[in-house]
């Protein structure tokens, strides 16, 4: 792939993220600060493609940084960070590896089970690198009860 596919790319992104952002009414500089977390995603991403052969991994570091970057902004703007963590990992959602996994169950294609496991094993990274963070995240800033 070449740079100007990938710049291409990551630009998408990021009006796709928008559109979601939309769906999902979301309004002003919380819409773009969402957006931009998808265009940033997308392009780690990418990015990450130059140094991990590992898909799965590729995705769960991702995963990481959106959520940490879904935190700080969450706490910065007083919104749910599920707010941005939702648009920002759009752009990774699996859709194609499953798209790709259930036209082979339908055409009974042998490789259907590779393809099968590569998809939830995608699916787990983003989900482990959401819940980690979020994990770690509510313990360090967990409220202060005084009374």
């Amino acid at each position: 792939m070449d740079y100007t596919d990938m710049l291409i790319q990551v630009a998408t992104s990021f009006f796709g993220t928008l559109g979601f952002g939309f769906l999902f009414n979301i309004r002003g500089w919380k819409l773009a600060f969402a957006a931009l977390g998808g265009m940033l995603s997308w392009g780690l991403f990418l990015a990450l493609g130059f140094f991990v052969d590992s898909e799965p991994l590729r995705y769960f570091i991702v995963a990481v940084c959106s959520t940490v970057y879904s935190e700080i902004l969450a706490r910065a703007l007083k919104t749910p960070a599920s707010t941005f963590s939702i648009i920002s990992l759009i752009p990774l959602v699996p859709g194609g590896a499953l798209y790709d996994a259930t036209t082979m169950a339908l055409a009974r294609d042998t490789e259907f089970l590779n393809s099968f496991i590569h998809t939830v094993e995608l699916s787990v990274a983003l989900s482990l690198g959401i819940v980690i963070v979020t994990a770690v995240s509510k313990h360090i800033f967990k409220p202060i009860h005084r009374g």
